[in-house]
């Protein structure tokens, strides 16, 4: 399978090249991040794509001081709503609304139980929540990355307060969750690239009920 092919080929980059990424796989990593699945529909998320190399160089001490930030092409961030307010709840009902072209009175009454429970919980554990349906695309990012044979490297290792305010992302009510340089690998200076996938076998890591 083509696809299990190129996630074992992936690994989490440690040396990047700096080689500009083509704007179409980049095109194509969005389109798969816009796919992935969320709770209720509502994609409670947003993607800011740098390119900036000012803005890079900004986030590399804020994030460990790691090379691929900054000789990424791409820098992608993963930045969750900081709560659920109705007009937001409100917006995505209404979008799915307007593109299926019909309301449904189960999806209106779903809608109505969101409004009754969401708005009113404490915003960081609606953030948290958020966080995780970023997460799931998140994932989605770095196997269409893969799968446009193109190195990625997931990071947490940052200060998200400090990258907040680099990138202005509280005045937007976002919060940012998790990081993702996107380019080519710098195989003479990455020590990991050559060393082989270590995986739990998979008897330690499924459990099948049947």
């Amino acid at each position: 399978m083509e696809l299990l092919d190129k996630l074992r080929w992936r690994y989490a980059a440690k040396a990047m090249n700096g080689e500009k990424v083509p704007q179409e796989k980049i095109d194509n990593i969005i389109e798969a991040v816009s796919l992935a699945p969320t709770s209720s529909g509502l994609q409670p998320f947003e993607i800011i794509v740098i390119t900036s190399q000012e803005v890079k160089e900004k986030i590399k001490p804020i994030a460990w001081n790691q090379s691929v930030i900054t000789d990424c092409s791409h820098l992608f961030v993963f930045a969750a709503w900081d709560t659920y307010t109705a007009e937001r709840i409100n917006k995505m009902f209404d979008l799915t609304n307007e593109v299926r072209g019909f309301t449904n009175e189960g999806w209106e009454n779903y809608r109505q139980m969101l409004l009754n429970s969401y708005p009113q919980r404490d915003a960081d554990l609606n953030f948290h929540h958020a966080a995780k349906q970023a997460y799931i695309a998140f994932s989605q990012a770095i196997a269409a990355a893969a799968f446009e044979g193109l190195d990625s490297t997931p990071i947490e290792g940052f200060d998200p307060d400090a990258l907040d305010e680099i990138l202005g992302l509280r005045e937007k009510g976002l919060r940012s969750c998790v990081i993702l340089p996107i380019g080519y690998r710098n195989s003479e200076n990455d020590w990991l690239v050559n060393l082989t996938k270590v995986r739990k076998s998979k008897e330690d890591l499924v459990t099948f009920v049947e």
